[in-house]
């Protein structure tokens, strides 16, 4: 076997052998030293004010280099980072630091990225080891992927203790989600419930993601406090899944903010209470008055509709009657907004990525890890949020005139 056919560790390459030699490859990691060296050398003569061997300025002196082992997508590379001293007006020296290579990094952010990616991607820390063996000749070990989830986790906590005075903030979306995680290393169903935001330009933001024992109004009333007192202000408009623990919170918090119930989460309670051979029939019916063009459209077909299933079905017409006026909150709404106000399909499509992100895990390792998972999902950019439709008239506050309800 030829030398370069094992890794650092000792394990053997993957597709070694001349016809898996790249020239273009070689090429480019034989030439980056030179190129890391000289853009740090940039940032020195920058902060000195003259080139090395010149003479002249009073910034500071240089002296020597010193030997450092970075990491990259490139693979791994041993640079001489260049030292010096930086005088002061005071006449005091201090040793100058590198803002391209910090101090103490040993891989660049765009592996920290990649690993941490991959262990988003529902692996674990071996296996993360062993699919960047190859690319990394070995750099990346069981311990340089755990440092870089410490450093996830470090940011993960000082994004749950972010300011949101400045977020602009007008509408909310609020659901929940059931995972399973270990408790006391016993499988256990915890409750994430998450709050998403809408931003006065229409972009979506993540708000919280937390990990509770249910969604009860007390979980849900803690997630919405803890928001309160890092500055959220009060939103115009609520979108809710409809869970009774929810909207107890909200009334109590927030009880003139107009709330609406996710007509998706209603036609799923609709079908529930009908015999499967009425579920078409059922959804015709819905959709038809869930999605009429005007205000008057929509209250004719709900009277319609009552009128029909309390004879035919009486449990499909009691369920519509529980959810009331707040199933038609968005009509509240100008209609180009009506189709991202009438659910919680933005949290809901969430929820899913997640799920099938962590599927292969089956049991995440603690009920911390299932909230910060969420949140790295968004922050390495694994998940993008687009902006909700009907944005560009979000500037305008809710009516004050709702479908009137009287059968």
């Amino acid at each position: 076997m030829d030398e370069d056919s094992t890794t650092a560790t000792g394990e053997p390459a993957l597709f070694a052998g001349a016809a898996w030699f790249d020239p273009i490859e070689a090429g480019l990691r034989g030439r980056i030293r030179g190129f890391i060296e000289e853009l740090i050398e940039q940032e020195l003569t920058e902060a000195l004010g003259r080139r090395r061997h010149e003479r002249g300025g009073v910034a500071g002196h240089r002296h020597g280099h010193r030997e450092r082992r970075l990491t990259g997508s490139f693979g791994p590379v041993e640079v001489a980072v260049p030292r010096a001293r930086l005088r002061a007006e005071d006449g005091t020296t201090r040793e100058w630091r590198s803002a391209v290579l910090p101090r103490y990094a040993r891989m660049t952010r765009q592996v920290e990225a990649l690993i941490a990616g991959a262990y988003l991607a529902g692996t674990n820390t071996r296996r993360v080891k062993r699919a960047l063996a190859a690319l990394f000749r070995g750099a990346v070990g069981k311990d340089v992927v755990s440092r870089t989830w410490r450093k996830v986790k470090t940011d993960w906590e000082a994004w749950c203790r972010r300011d949101l005075t400045g977020e602009g903030v007008v509408r909310l979306i609020l659901d929940g989600t059931v995972v399973r995680v270990r408790v006391d290393r016993k499988a256990t169903s915890v409750s994430l419930l998450v709050v998403l935001g809408i931003r006065r330009d229409g972009q979506k933001v993540l708000l919280a993601a937390r990990n509770m024992g249910g969604e009860g109004e007390a979980a849900w009333r803690a997630v919405l406090d803890d928001l309160v007192a890092r500055g959220l202000r009060t939103p115009e408009f609520l979108i809710v899944d409809g869970a009774a623990g929810l909207e107890k919170a909200l009334a109590a918090l927030w009880p003139d903010v107009p709330a609406q119930r996710c007509t998706v989460h209603k036609h799923r309670n609709l079908l529930a209470h009908a015999p499967e051979a009425l579920h078409e029939e059922v959804s015709a019916d819905y959709t038809d008055m869930v999605y009429a063009a005007t205000p008057q459209e929509i209250e004719a077909r709900r009277k319609a509709f009552l009128r029909k299933w309390r004879l035919k079905c009486r449990a499909v017409a009691d369920s519509l009657e529980e959810a009331g006026e707040r199933l038609f909150s968005f009509t509240r709404l100008p209609p180009g907004q009506w189709k991202s106000a009438r659910t919680t399909n933005a949290v809901e499509r969430l929820h899913e990525e997640f799920k099938r992100r962590i599927k292969t895990q089956t049991v995440l390792p603690s009920a911390e890890t299932a909230a910060m998972l969420f949140w790295a999902l968004l922050a390495s950019g694994q998940i993008t949020m687009r902006k909700v439709d009907g944005w560009q008239s979000l500037g305008q506050p809710p009516s004050d005139s709702a479908i009137d309800l009287a059968a």
